[in-house]
């Protein structure tokens, strides 16, 4: 912890005792009825909630501080992260992953990265410390949150509607000690009955790490958050809410990437509002329009092939979008949602290359520049109509049916003369996307609930699956053509799950449990495959020669489950098990689908009582040998990793905690990590995760 650290604690810490000693008496804010937005798409109604969701709070005491909003997944069943390094890291769902999982903000929010490497990806846009709870629907079970391929992850915010009138806060601050790495954090709220102020700051400084067996991983970054939200209740039925949050990542050094981050700059502005309790045949109206815009800087100057070639890309992305939705009953029993959406998604950007050398080695007497095209000034936009159904058969059975008509229009405005000549008649493109769904809920007992549903999820191509042009933009080192004329990916979903609560009389409390079994079957999947026609293009004397360009399958499927369970015994005590396990399969090639994940088995013994807490937690992942080898995927073999977490609340307000995590240090790399790219010191062989780390972190309310 170095001075400007120590001295930004010294000032935050009397600011935040002053004000604890001088908060305002809590007032009665029964007068005004609090209107809540529809940020959240889990209420914690069972028979109106989506079918097959699954929701993640305990989000404080992971203690351990994340490097950006997809660690907090590390501990979710089901997921698995895929790493690039230590910044970009994108979760992976069920073997889905990037835009086959619908991820988003507060019901709706969106922003895409700029990076064709995503360098960016959408969960380092959003300061961690804001989150504060997940939630996830498992399939394309529901229609009104966008099209839906894989499922749906909502990340909540945290919001000040329950907290009494007056000034509250909090400050916290972390530290890892592989990697010298420190977190702190600042919040502020002001709530009022007619308005709330919330702002929020976070810096973050991480170095490089250390795996197991001592080796120093390239994964050193800076970022810097803040965020502003001010709401404002019209009525006692009527809110209207702004947000805005600007994100600034400087120096990120990416492992698994032929490039590093030098700036990457991402702006996002987002209004809701809220019309409730209505009379009539429309009861509900929300609205929500936002605007995201992310300016992204790498080059290759830390890199061996600098010496050969220095390489920057300037790029940039923009997504907006919105919603309009009404909440109708027509009878007591019978609740109807509809209406409209859209999703904008433009990028544009270029690389520029200054060639030092000759393919000799020899020195040029003054640099070749040349000037490429990263995304061909291209757009997608997606607008979207649905309707679903809710039906109460009973105070048991609810049935839900819903279906979804999604316009994607798409074109490259800017194409390179090459990417024409491979597809002459590039013009705007139109695509006519219907989603459906079927599910029912039925409550076996008071404590005690079945799910069965059906899903159709269609997903058109994204940008780089459709524009991309030559570039290295996979796990392998092969080149990447992108194709304007794929067919939109086909989900269709079955899934059985059972979920439930059990107490006893005596030595044990209660024990919770969930399980659920799916099957896929998957039409027109997205997957590169080497074109013989394609040469490669940039270092044409580089191997692999090859060159990949993304197709369409014509048949894979993928099968699964997940299981969990949680005991609590002793008045203090909780064990808990998780299980996740999927199956994908490339009939096409008779291979796995790339980047599917290895058997997880998750065990967890926890102690808590009102001023301390504790969890040793033990995660068994097994071998992968289920590979695709046409993404050159290599057999991964298992381990095995024990964390150590404890937590105390020394004062009412004050919240301490340390952590040893990876405690036998192991040496291991997850199935889905990426390789090393184009560094000095390193083969092309997976990025190992890091050793042994020890971790304390405090956090002070006021």
């Amino acid at each position: 912890m170095n001075i400007k650290h120590i001295a930004l604690l010294s000032v935050w810490i009397p600011v935040a005792l002053y004000a604890q000693e001088n908060k305002p008496k809590a007032q009665d804010t029964t007068a005004t009825k609090p209107v809540a937005l529809n940020t959240v798409i889990i209420t914690g109604q069972g028979t109106t909630d989506p079918v097959l969701t699954t929701v993640k709070t305990d989000l404080v005491k992971k203690v351990v501080q994340p490097k950006n909003v997809a660690d907090l997944f590390s501990d979710f069943n089901g997921f698995s992260l895929i790493k690039r390094g230590n910044y970009a890291i994108d979760p992976s769902f069920r073997a889905s992953q990037y835009e086959q999982l619908n991820i988003q903000f507060d019901g709706g929010t969106k922003a895409m990265h700029a990076c064709p490497n995503r360098m960016d990806p959408v969960t380092t846009h959003v300061v961690p410390e804001d989150i504060e709870r997940i939630e996830v629907i498992k399939g394309p079970y529901t229609v009104r949150y966008g099209a839906t391929f894989g499922g749906i992850i909502n990340l909540v915010t945290q919001k000040p509607q329950q907290l009494d009138n007056g000034l509250h806060g909090s400050v916290s601050s972390g530290y890892e000690s592989n990697g010298n790495a420190l977190v702190s954090s600042l919040k502020l709220h002001q709530v009022t009955e007619k308005y709330d102020i919330t702002a929020n700051a976070g810096y973050r400084d991480f170095g490089n790490y250390k795996d197991g067996a001592g080796t120093e991983i390239p994964s050193a970054f800076r970022s810097l958050d803040y965020g502003l939200r001010l709401g404002y209740n019209i009525k006692d039925n009527q809110r209207i809410q702004a947000h805005w949050r600007q994100s600034y990542g400087r120096d990120v050094l990416h492992a698994g990437l032929p490039m590093d981050t030098d700036e990457d700059n991402s702006s996002i502005l987002s209004l809701d509002y809220k019309l409730s309790d209505l009379k009539g045949f429309v009861k509900e109206v929300n609205a929500k329009a936002y605007y995201s815009y992310v300016d992204h800087i790498m080059s290759n100057t830390r890199r061996p092939s600098s010496m050969m070639t220095d390489a920057i890309s300037t790029i940039d992305a923009t997504t907006a979008g919105g919603k309009v939705e009404f909440k109708m009953k027509p009878t007591e029993k019978w609740i109807l949602y509809s209406g409209i959406d859209a999703l904008l998604i433009a990028r544009d950007g270029g690389r520029t290359r200054s060639v030092k050398r000759n393919m000799m080695g020899d020195l040029l007497p003054q640099p070749m520049v040349f000037q490429d095209k990263v995304w061909q000034d291209s757009y997608i936009n997606d607008y979207g109509l649905f309707a679903e159904n809710k039906y109460a058969f009973s105070n048991k059975t609810m049935l839900t049916a819903g279906v979804r008509y999604d316009l994607v229009i798409s074109e490259t405005q800017d194409p390179e003369l090459n990417f024409q000549q491979m597809y002459p008649n590039l013009e705007q493109r139109e695509e006519h996307n219907v989603s459906a769904t079927v599910s029912v809920k039925h409550q076996l007992s008071e404590n005690n609930r079945l799910e069965v549903a059906y899903g159709r999820g269609v997903r058109s191509a994204n940008m780089i699956e459709r524009y991309i042009n030559h570039f290295t933009v996979g796990q392998d080192p092969f080149e990447y053509v992108g194709n304007p004329n794929l067919d939109a990916e086909v989900n269709t979903q079955f899934e059985i799950g059972f979920k439930g609560t059990t107490s006893f009389e005596k030595g044990i409390d209660a024990l919770q449990y969930s399980i659920s079994g799916y099957y896929s079957i998957y039409e027109n999947y997205i997957v590169p495959v080497v074109d013989p026609s394609l040469d490669r293009r940039f270092m044409p004397t580089a191997q692999p020669q090859e060159v990949k360009r993304f197709m369409n399958l014509n048949s894979a499927f993928k099968t699964g489950f997940e299981a969990e369970a949680n005991v609590s015994f002793a008045n203090y005590f909780n064990f808990n098990t998780a299980f996740s396990y999927v199956y994908a399969r490339n009939k096409d090639l008779d291979e796995s689908l790339p980047l599917t994940p290895p058997f997880i088995t998750r065990l967890g013994l926890g102690f808590e009582k009102e001023k301390f807490w504790a969890s040793l937690d033990y995660t068994i992942t097994s071998k992968q040998d289920e590979i695709s080898s046409s993404f050159r995927e290599t057999e991964t073999a298992g381990y095995e990793t024990l964390d150590l977490r404890l937590g105390v609340k020394p004062l009412k307000d004050l919240q301490l905690g340390v952590a040893v995590l990876n405690i036998f240090d192991e040496t291991y790399n997850n199935h889905l990590n990426f390789s090393f790219t184009n560094q000095a010191d390193f083969g092309r062989v997976p990025i190992n995760d890091p050793g042994r780390n020890f971790s304390v972190f405090a956090k002070f309310d006021f």
